[in-house]
């Protein structure tokens, strides 16, 4: 069975997603089968998904996927290039996608893939420290070292969606085809809606303010979330608070990305004594060099007790969050083809080693603390007792 992979967070899905994943049909075949590499509880970001992970995969095989997969917490609260990494490496290791679609603000898939080659050029990593040295954010270094490489075709990089693309055409090279699916409607976090679509940021919003979005929902997935509870960080920021006031510079110092050469962990042991929200601590820690979505994930791998030794080089499973029945053939083609153990059941880490019980205790650890983000706290150990969702 031929099958696309894509990755995503679906945080929430709507409209703009089923056109993805309608378009991508369209292009490769209608027989195509749709494998989604999704976030879990938390969100690259650096905050909790909306709603839990479960009931995201039901709305993204309500809207058109197949099969969802987990993209495990390690790669989910990364940087572009380690979100791309793993999202990547668990498409390839079902050993039945063969493609890699994503959206696109250009849709031009030849030019990404000419940035995407000089981004791995020896050259560009040289252009790189120049701009990194002049004390700029790590996103303008890049734009600038690409531009001065590769010309204005570089300019993709600014759009969110091209920018990610690129990092996942880095890392596929030839092992996988790709395709690139125009947006459309309202751009990455744009504050508002244009017609049938709408950027996930602003539906999150709105969502948890109460307001209607069923028009770029659905009824059906508007009622599911209502449901299910969304999660707001404003739930957990006193406890993230008091977790950062008690970390010294060599507990920063110990996280992933922790930016201990160029002295970050000293600022933020300064920051987290001064903030009286997680605001304000964000604020007080950033700088040109250091970028607001990299404060809030180093804040969150503390909360989540997570360490650059505990952090994993590569997968150690493969774990189903949902199918439907075109989705119950491809895993049974993954389990003549794939190159990891599949999970279907949580019993099933048991026995597969040291590294995947790792995993997965954080996993479930992840998981156990996102439910104090919902209004009426979840209880602990659903990565142990909740199932794939069967449609």
């Amino acid at each position: 069975m031929n099958a696309v992979g894509i990755i995503a967070e679906y945080n929430p899905f709507h409209t703009g997603h089923a056109y993805h994943i309608a378009e991508t049909r369209r292009s490769l075949g209608e027989d195509e089968a749709i494998v989604c590499a999704m976030s879990g509880s938390w969100v690259q970001r650096g905050e909790c998904a909306l709603t839990d992970k479960w009931t995201r995969a039901e709305m993204a095989l309500r809207g058109g996927a197949d099969l969802i997969l987990e993209l495990p917490l390690p790669w989910c609260i990364s940087s572009a290039e380690g979100f791309a990494r793993g999202g990547v490496a668990v498409l390839k290791a079902t050993g039945v996608v063969d493609t890699i679609s994503f959206g696109s603000e250009s849709g031009d898939l030849e030019s990404l893939r000419r940035i995407a080659e000089t981004l791995d050029a020896p050259e560009y990593r040289d252009a790189l420290h120049r701009e990194l040295d002049k004390g700029i954010s790590f996103a303008e270094a890049r734009q600038r070292a690409a531009l001065s490489l590769a010309g204005k075709s570089a300019r993709l990089l600014r759009g969110a969606n091209d920018s990610l693309g690129v990092e996942y055409l880095r890392v596929t090279g030839e092992d996988l085809a790709a395709v690139a699916i125009p947006r459309q409607g309202a751009g990455h976090d744009s504050p508002g809606a244009e017609g049938e679509f709408a950027s996930a940021s602003w539906l999150r919003g709105r969502l948890r303010q109460g307001e209607d979005v069923i028009p770029w929902l659905g009824k059906k997935a508007g009622e599911r979330l209502q449901r299910a509870g969304l999660a707001r960080m404003e739930n957990v920021e006193r406890a993230m608070l008091a977790r950062l006031r008690t970390m010294t510079e060599a507990d920063f110092a110990a996280l992933p990305d922790s930016g201990r050469a160029e002295g970050l962990p000293d600022r933020l042991v300064d920051a987290a004594g001064k903030a009286e929200s997680l605001e304000e601590f964000y604020l007080l820690a950033k700088t040109k060099r250091y970028a607001h979505a990299r404060i809030r994930r180093l804040a969150l791998w503390a909360f989540l007790g997570f360490t650059e030794v505990d952090r994993p080089r590569s997968l150690a499973y493969l774990r189903v969050l949902g199918f439907n029945s075109r989705g119950r053939k491809v895993l049974r083609e993954m389990k003549e083809k794939a190159s990891l153990p599949i999970i279907t059941k949580p019993a099933h880490v048991r026995g597969l080693g040291e590294a995947a019980e790792r995993l997965f205790a954080l996993e479930r650890r992840g998981t156990d603390l996102f439910g104090l983000c919902l209004d009426k706290p979840g209880p602990c150990g659903l990565d142990y007792t909740q199932g794939p969702v069967i449609l």
